[in-house]
Protein backbone atom coordinates (compact mmCIF):
# COMPACT_ATOMS: atom_id res chain seq x y z
CA UNK A 1 0.00 0.00 0.00
CA UNK A 2 1.29 3.37 -0.43
CA UNK A 3 0.95 4.04 2.85
CA UNK A 4 3.33 1.30 4.52
CA UNK A 5 0.09 -0.45 6.22
CA UNK A 6 0.18 -4.09 4.57
CA UNK A 7 -1.46 -6.76 6.22
CA UNK A 8 0.42 -9.94 6.27
CA UNK A 9 0.21 -13.49 6.98
CA UNK A 10 2.96 -15.99 8.11
CA UNK A 11 2.29 -19.90 8.13
CA UNK A 12 4.35 -22.51 10.06
CA UNK A 13 6.01 -25.06 7.89
CA UNK A 14 5.38 -27.46 10.14
CA UNK A 15 1.06 -27.26 9.47
CA UNK A 16 1.12 -25.90 5.92
CA UNK A 17 3.80 -27.58 4.01
CA UNK A 18 3.10 -26.36 0.81
CA UNK A 19 2.58 -22.85 1.90
CA UNK A 20 -0.28 -20.71 1.13
CA UNK A 21 -2.23 -22.46 -2.44
CA UNK A 22 -3.46 -19.32 -3.76
CA UNK A 23 -4.58 -15.78 -3.10
CA UNK A 24 -8.22 -14.90 -3.15
CA UNK A 25 -8.29 -11.54 -2.04
CA UNK A 26 -9.46 -9.85 -5.33
CA UNK A 27 -12.45 -12.45 -5.17
CA UNK A 28 -13.11 -11.06 -1.97
CA UNK A 29 -12.99 -7.16 -2.95
CA UNK A 30 -15.18 -8.30 -5.68
CA UNK A 31 -18.12 -9.42 -3.31
CA UNK A 32 -18.55 -6.44 -1.75
CA UNK A 33 -22.26 -5.47 -1.46
CA UNK A 34 -23.28 -3.44 -4.69
CA UNK A 35 -23.87 -0.10 -4.39
CA UNK A 36 -22.15 0.08 -0.97
CA UNK A 37 -18.85 2.24 -0.54
CA UNK A 38 -16.68 0.03 1.59
CA UNK A 39 -13.46 2.08 3.08
CA UNK A 40 -10.53 0.11 2.48
CA UNK A 41 -7.27 0.73 0.47
CA UNK A 42 -4.65 -1.36 -1.12
CA UNK A 43 -3.17 -3.82 1.04
CA UNK A 44 -5.86 -3.64 3.76
CA UNK A 45 -7.09 -7.11 3.06
CA UNK A 46 -5.17 -10.27 2.39
CA UNK A 47 -6.62 -14.01 1.72
CA UNK A 48 -5.16 -16.94 1.09
CA UNK A 49 -5.99 -20.80 0.64
CA UNK A 50 -3.70 -23.69 2.45
CA UNK A 51 -3.49 -26.92 3.04
CA UNK A 52 -2.38 -28.70 6.03
CA UNK A 53 -0.20 -31.73 6.78
CA UNK A 54 -3.60 -33.42 7.67
CA UNK A 55 -4.79 -32.61 3.88
CA UNK A 56 -7.05 -30.38 5.62
CA UNK A 57 -8.06 -26.99 3.47
CA UNK A 58 -8.11 -23.02 4.98
CA UNK A 59 -9.19 -19.49 4.01
CA UNK A 60 -6.73 -17.53 6.04
CA UNK A 61 -7.64 -14.01 6.02
CA UNK A 62 -5.81 -10.84 7.64
CA UNK A 63 -7.83 -7.29 7.35
CA UNK A 64 -6.08 -4.03 8.98
CA UNK A 65 -9.43 -1.80 9.03
CA UNK A 66 -9.91 1.75 8.55
CA UNK A 67 -10.02 4.02 11.95
CA UNK A 68 -13.28 4.19 12.51
CA UNK A 69 -13.77 0.32 11.99
CA UNK A 70 -16.97 0.53 9.31
CA UNK A 71 -15.40 -1.79 6.81
CA UNK A 72 -15.34 -4.40 9.00
CA UNK A 73 -18.63 -5.72 9.09
CA UNK A 74 -18.55 -5.70 5.14
CA UNK A 75 -15.37 -7.12 4.59
CA UNK A 76 -16.24 -10.16 6.56
CA UNK A 77 -19.73 -10.45 4.87
CA UNK A 78 -17.45 -10.40 2.18
CA UNK A 79 -15.15 -13.12 2.69
CA UNK A 80 -18.00 -15.04 3.74
CA UNK A 81 -20.19 -14.70 0.72
CA UNK A 82 -16.55 -15.85 -1.27
CA UNK A 83 -16.35 -18.58 0.72
CA UNK A 84 -19.99 -19.77 0.06
CA UNK A 85 -20.58 -18.92 -3.51
CA UNK A 86 -17.09 -20.44 -4.91
CA UNK A 87 -17.74 -24.13 -4.98
CA UNK A 88 -14.03 -24.73 -4.82
CA UNK A 89 -14.01 -23.06 -1.22
CA UNK A 90 -17.34 -24.76 0.26
CA UNK A 91 -14.95 -27.22 2.40
CA UNK A 92 -12.41 -24.80 3.23
CA UNK A 93 -12.05 -23.78 7.29
CA UNK A 94 -11.79 -20.39 7.58
CA UNK A 95 -9.37 -18.56 9.81
CA UNK A 96 -9.50 -14.86 10.45
CA UNK A 97 -7.27 -12.05 12.32
CA UNK A 98 -7.95 -8.74 12.13
CA UNK A 99 -7.41 -5.13 13.59
CA UNK A 100 -11.36 -4.82 13.21
CA UNK A 101 -10.99 -1.23 15.03
CA UNK A 102 -14.08 -1.75 17.06
CA UNK A 103 -15.03 0.91 19.94
CA UNK A 104 -16.75 0.29 23.36
CA UNK A 105 -18.49 3.88 23.16
CA UNK A 106 -18.55 3.92 19.72
CA UNK A 107 -19.95 7.21 18.06
CA UNK A 108 -23.87 6.44 16.54
CA UNK A 109 -23.05 6.17 12.66
CA UNK A 110 -19.54 7.27 12.78
CA UNK A 111 -17.44 4.00 14.20
CA UNK A 112 -17.93 0.35 14.80
CA UNK A 113 -19.42 -0.49 18.15
CA UNK A 114 -17.86 -3.93 19.66
CA UNK A 115 -21.10 -5.36 20.48
CA UNK A 116 -22.94 -4.90 17.29
CA UNK A 117 -19.77 -6.58 15.55
CA UNK A 118 -19.94 -9.78 17.43
CA UNK A 119 -23.61 -9.70 17.29
CA UNK A 120 -22.31 -9.66 12.91
CA UNK A 121 -19.80 -12.41 13.28
CA UNK A 122 -22.12 -15.05 15.39
CA UNK A 123 -24.45 -14.66 12.40
CA UNK A 124 -21.88 -16.08 10.02
CA UNK A 125 -21.57 -19.02 12.59
CA UNK A 126 -18.09 -17.75 13.38
CA UNK A 127 -17.36 -16.91 16.85
CA UNK A 128 -13.86 -15.44 18.24
CA UNK A 129 -11.20 -15.45 20.53
CA UNK A 130 -13.41 -13.39 22.78
CA UNK A 131 -16.48 -15.45 22.60
CA UNK A 132 -19.74 -14.82 20.67
CA UNK A 133 -19.92 -11.71 23.18
CA UNK A 134 -16.65 -9.67 22.99
CA UNK A 135 -16.10 -7.93 26.32
CA UNK A 136 -15.97 -4.07 25.36
CA UNK A 137 -14.15 -3.46 28.34
CA UNK A 138 -10.63 -6.08 27.08
CA UNK A 139 -8.76 -3.49 25.77
CA UNK A 140 -5.97 -4.60 23.07
CA UNK A 141 -5.47 -0.83 22.28
CA UNK A 142 -4.05 2.44 25.06
CA UNK A 143 -2.00 5.07 22.97
CA UNK A 144 -2.75 8.75 23.44
CA UNK A 145 -0.44 11.53 21.98
CA UNK A 146 1.77 13.77 23.70
CA UNK A 147 2.85 17.51 22.49
CA UNK A 148 6.30 15.91 20.64
CA UNK A 149 4.61 15.55 17.48
CA UNK A 150 3.43 17.58 14.77
CA UNK A 151 -0.75 17.21 15.19
CA UNK A 152 -0.87 19.12 18.10
CA UNK A 153 -4.68 19.20 17.97
CA UNK A 154 -4.71 15.70 18.89
CA UNK A 155 -1.97 15.56 22.00
CA UNK A 156 -3.24 15.16 25.39
CA UNK A 157 -1.91 16.09 28.99
CA UNK A 158 -0.53 13.22 30.83
CA UNK A 159 -3.59 13.60 33.14
CA UNK A 160 -5.70 13.32 30.36
CA UNK A 161 -4.29 10.40 28.24
CA UNK A 162 -6.88 7.57 29.88
CA UNK A 163 -10.05 9.97 28.95
CA UNK A 164 -8.69 11.06 25.36
CA UNK A 165 -6.48 8.38 24.70
CA UNK A 166 -7.75 5.29 22.01
CA UNK A 167 -8.38 2.86 24.50
CA UNK A 168 -10.71 0.02 22.99
CA UNK A 169 -11.04 -3.76 22.22
CA UNK A 170 -9.57 -3.57 18.51
CA UNK A 171 -8.53 -6.71 17.73
CA UNK A 172 -9.85 -10.30 17.37
CA UNK A 173 -9.43 -13.83 16.08
CA UNK A 174 -12.65 -15.45 14.46
CA UNK A 175 -12.96 -19.15 13.39
CA UNK A 176 -16.06 -21.47 12.85
CA UNK A 177 -17.64 -22.31 15.99
CA UNK A 178 -18.55 -26.26 15.20
CA UNK A 179 -14.71 -26.70 13.97
CA UNK A 180 -12.56 -25.09 16.78
CA UNK A 181 -12.46 -23.93 20.14
CA UNK A 182 -9.96 -21.96 22.12
CA UNK A 183 -7.17 -24.36 23.87
CA UNK A 184 -5.53 -20.93 24.94
CA UNK A 185 -4.96 -17.42 24.72
CA UNK A 186 -3.67 -14.33 25.73
CA UNK A 187 -2.57 -10.99 24.59
CA UNK A 188 0.94 -8.77 25.14
CA UNK A 189 2.06 -5.28 25.10
CA UNK A 190 5.28 -5.81 26.47
CA UNK A 191 7.19 -8.18 23.92
CA UNK A 192 7.32 -10.91 26.85
CA UNK A 193 4.08 -12.57 26.52
CA UNK A 194 1.79 -10.27 29.03
CA UNK A 195 -0.84 -7.71 28.92
CA UNK A 196 -0.08 -5.26 31.57
CA UNK A 197 -3.37 -2.90 32.30
CA UNK A 198 -3.33 -0.05 32.22
CA UNK A 199 -0.34 0.86 30.58
CA UNK A 200 -0.40 3.24 27.26
CA UNK A 201 1.62 2.02 24.66
CA UNK A 202 4.19 1.84 22.50
CA UNK A 203 6.59 2.36 24.31
CA UNK A 204 10.47 2.27 24.31
CA UNK A 205 10.54 -1.85 24.22
CA UNK A 206 6.92 -2.51 22.54
CA UNK A 207 6.63 -0.38 19.62
CA UNK A 208 3.43 -1.36 18.04
CA UNK A 209 0.34 1.14 19.34
CA UNK A 210 -1.57 -2.44 19.32
CA UNK A 211 -1.14 -5.44 21.65
CA UNK A 212 -0.60 -9.20 20.05
CA UNK A 213 -3.22 -11.14 20.35
CA UNK A 214 -2.34 -15.42 20.14
CA UNK A 215 -4.20 -18.27 20.76
CA UNK A 216 -4.41 -21.76 20.08
CA UNK A 217 -7.02 -23.04 18.55
CA UNK A 218 -8.30 -26.75 18.32
CA UNK A 219 -10.82 -29.02 16.78
CA UNK A 220 -14.14 -28.90 19.05
CA UNK A 221 -15.07 -32.21 21.06
CA UNK A 222 -17.65 -34.11 20.12
CA UNK A 223 -20.49 -34.28 22.07
CA UNK A 224 -23.55 -36.63 22.44
CA UNK A 225 -25.09 -40.00 23.39
CA UNK A 226 -22.20 -42.43 22.56
CA UNK A 227 -23.13 -45.55 24.95
CA UNK A 228 -25.06 -48.04 22.81
CA UNK A 229 -27.32 -50.88 23.33
CA UNK A 230 -26.06 -54.78 23.35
Amino acid sequence: AVRDQNSIIFLRKATFPNGANSEITSMVEASFEEGIKVPIAKGDILVVTATDRDGVDFVIASFHGDTNGLATKPVLSAIMKTIASNESLSEHILVFGLDANTYENAKPGKQQDVLDWGKHYVSHGLTSCWGDVPDPKNYTTYNSRTYLQPQLNKACKMSDKRANGDVNPKDFILFDKSQFEVESMWKDNTGDKNYIEDMAFPTLKFPSDHGILAAILGPVTPTGDLSCEA
